[in-house]
């Protein structure tokens, strides 16, 4: 076996497939760490990934998987993507749909046997191949550690890394049948959660390792209000579990060699140039303003409760605001009222990657009012760019931005706006906090350069799971 073989399996990865911060973690994490390892990346090959592209190829290898009483054809494919390697399975239930999850009603009826198939096609490889890690991500890899549980021939360590435990993969107590899973597995040390199956509770119960992706999350999980059900489990399970800040792909998102951008920069000045061809771009007035920008999901956990609540006494107020971003409904009706009755508020629906960066660019504020978030990349990139955030002290967001108050500049420490209440009124103190720092220009412009000096890279936090990994070879392998 190979010490430094590292098999890194998400249901997502940039820019194959994306709905989330998990594909742009699943593309620059691995990056980091096969600086140290050899990291292969593998994930299920979407009907919408283009093959031809990507230059995606067969390896010439397919074999069936039998779950429950039925035979399942898997198809194993590879590819070459600056300088990585990418494995993909396809296997039609799995990967001929037209969202990764479901549409945005409702997840697919039948993800449980979907990413069960993506699980025992990595079990398959890790019997074929010696792998000394498998790194999992989320409840659509949860299951492999258990289904290690059963093959004590195979010596891989598994690391499981929850990045919002929100989501974890709940399903009636029949699938475990369709899965072909025992049901000695159904009990509340391991698979059942409240009479259904959690797949969540299987990669924390049996992986080798738990990680988040904060260490303020990691804390958090362990309480009622955050733990969503599982707090007690996971204060079991704590002594595996530790919390390590994500990281953004400082040259995927860098706006010095941004091609996406008018006019690439490294200082403030250059965010001129972006900032008024994009209001102009959207036809939005008074391009002196303060220009604030929201960009995420339309869920109740990115606060979009509190924002649109927010947003009536916002726009009485000297700035612009503009609102990317896709998800329910309700917050999209809601949104779409306020920006008819309102001149400088602007709505962009659904998800736009190179938008995204034009908004970033162009932004003196970033508004990120969750009401949880286990790490978050937005408030990073911000910074990164320039744009300050304005921020609810929860989860990731209270290790990665400080309150402008504390500013000190001999800090690596990335400095916002930082509220604490969970309510519309909090936020607006906030951003009226924040328009009196920005009259101020000075102070302003001095904690905007240093954010966007500081090291957000995976650097410091892709050491960190070097470490995991020496410490679980240390352990010794399974088996």
């Amino acid at each position: 076996m190979s010490d430094t073989r590292v098999l890194f399996a998400a249901s997502e990865v940039y820019p194959f497939a994306k709905s989330g911060g998990l594909a742009d973690v699943a593309y620059s994490l691995p990056r980091a760490l096969n600086e140290t390892y050899d990291v292969d990346v593998i994930m299920p090959l979407y009907q919408f990934i283009d093959r031809e592209v990507f230059c995606i190829e067969a390896v010439g290898e397919t074999f069936d998987i039998m779950m429950g009483e039925r035979a399942y054809p898997i198809t194993l494919y590879i590819c070459k993507y600056k300088n990585m390697t990418y494995r993909f399975v396809y296997t039609p239930m799995l990967c001929d749909r037209a969202f990764l999850y479901g549409p945005s009603q409702g997840g697919y009826a039948d993800n449980d046997i979907r990413f069960a198939l993506f699980n025992y096609a990595i079990l398959e490889i890790l019997k074929r191949e010696p792998y000394a890690f498998v790194h999992l991500n989320d409840w659509q890899t949860a299951l492999l550690p258990l289904l290690l549980e059963n093959e004590p021939e195979i010596k891989t360590k598994s690391l499981f890394t929850i990045h919002n435990l929100a989501y974890q993969g709940i399903f009636e107590k029949k699938a475990l049948a369709r899965l072909g899973i025992d049901e000695k597995y159904f009990h509340m040390d391991c698979l059942e959660f409240y009479g259904q199956v959690n797949f969540m509770k299987a990669g924390i119960a049996y992986a080798d390792r738990v990680t988040t992706v904060s260490p303020t999350y990691a804390k958090e999980i362990l309480t009622p209000e955050f733990g969503c059900g599982l707090e007690g489990f996971l204060q079991y399970h704590s002594a595996k579990l530790i919390g390590i800040v994500n990281g953004i792909d400082t040259e995927q998102f860098s706006p010095s060699s941004d091609k996406i951008l008018v006019s690439p920069y490294k200082d403030l000045r250059g965010k001129e140039a972006n900032k008024s061809a994009f209001l102009k771009e959207i036809k939005m007035k008074e391009p002196q303003r303060p220009l604030m920008i929201f960009i995420g999901r339309f869920t109740w956990q990115k606060g979009l409760e509190i924002l649109i609540d927010a947003l009536p006494e916002m726009a009485l107020m000297e700035c612009n605001i503009v609102v990317l971003g896709d998800g329910e409904g309700k917050y999209h009706d809601a949104l779409e009222v306020l920006a008819k009755k309102h001149d400088n508020i602007y709505l962009e629906s659904g998800y736009n990657e190179a938008l995204s960066h034009r908004m970033y660019a162009a932004s003196d504020f970033f508004l990120m009012p969750s009401l949880f978030e286990p790490c978050g990349l937005a408030q990073m990139i911000a910074m990164h760019y320039g744009s300050m955030p304005i921020v609810r002290s929860v989860g990731g967001l209270a290790d990665t931005v400080y309150d402008h108050a504390v500013f000190d500049r001999k800090s690596q420490k990335g400095y916002g706006i930082v509220f604490e209440k969970a309510d519309h009124h909090a936020l607006l103190s906030a951003v009226t906090n924040a328009l009196e720092l920005y009259g101020t220009k000075i102070q302003y412009n001095l904690i905007v350069k240093h954010n966007m000096l500081c090291d957000f890279s995976w650097r410091e936090s892709g050491e960190m799971y070097i470490k995991e990994y020496k410490k679980l070879k240390e352990e010794g392998y399974r088996g």
